[in-house]
């Protein structure tokens, strides 16, 4: 997936009002993980993944592996904090600026 800089710059800004955060701690990513944020994605399209701070050290491993697994994208990385985005093509919620 490939997002332009204006619609990155526009999921950033969502994502500074959402309060919906996942934990990943230290059960690292398993099965049961995957189908939560697969479920949250389809719901909220747009959410945020919290890295606990005793793994916080493999957090860039840790979001190349969701990317990978739930075929989304990863808008950005602060902190602890993943924000991913991915389009429900079903009932989509979020309309994306042009990409330009």
């Amino acid at each position: 997936m490939n997002l332009s800089k204006n619609q990155i710059t526009y999921l950033k800004s969502l994502g500074n009002s959402i309060n919906n955060k996942y934990q990943l701690g230290k059960n690292e990513i398993n099965e049961n993980v995957i189908k939560l944020l697969d479920n949250a994605l389809k719901k909220h399209e747009l959410i945020k993944v919290n890295v606990h701070q005793t793994v916080a050290e493999h957090k860039l491993e840790f979001a190349k592996a969701l990317e990978k697994a739930l075929d989304c994208y990863i808008v950005q990385i602060i902190g602890n904090v993943i924000l991913i985005y991915r389009k429900n093509l079903e009932s989509p919620k979020i309309i994306l600026p042009k990409y330009e």
